[in-house]
């Protein structure tokens, strides 16, 4: 089981969209974040700082949605996920974009991505040093 940090339905007015005109007026767009990280330190210790701020992982969030455009919200969904991976110690994020209504001639509540992404490990100096040295 993996432990997890939840914001769910987290709404914003953004400025995206395939169209000149979404992009110029705006819309409604409801996120839903799970960072995926080893929760028992703070669990133990009852302290923020062995935590992620789930209030830092909203500013981050609410700061992309309503600062910067972008024309899909795949592009807005990556965006997301790779600034909270770069921010936070998080082991994976799944980053959940919905665009309410979305600009259809059907009635639909909304459109929306999904994607996971998770840090990659990097990659061990000694195994580097083991290649190199198999070279001499």
């Amino acid at each position: 089981m993996v432990d997890k940090i939840l914001l769910h339905g987290a709404h914003f007015f953004g400025k995206h969209g395939v169209s000149a005109a979404e992009r110029r007026v705006g819309g409604r767009y409801v996120v839903d974040i799970e960072v995926a990280y080893d929760l028992t330190r703070a669990a133990q210790s009852d302290d923020l700082a062995q935590t992620i701020s789930y209030s830092k992982v909203y500013d981050a969030t609410r700061a992309l949605v309503e600062g910067k455009s972008f024309r899909l919200i795949e592009a807005l969904a990556e965006a997301l996920a790779q600034t909270l991976l770069a921010r936070f110690p998080a082991d994976a994020v799944l980053v959940r974009v919905k665009k309410e209504p979305p600009p259809t001639a059907g009635i639909i509540d909304y459109a929306g991505v999904e994607i996971v992404r998770v840090r990659r490990k990097p990659q061990r100096k000694t195994q580097n040093v083991k290649r190199e040295a198999s070279s001499l």
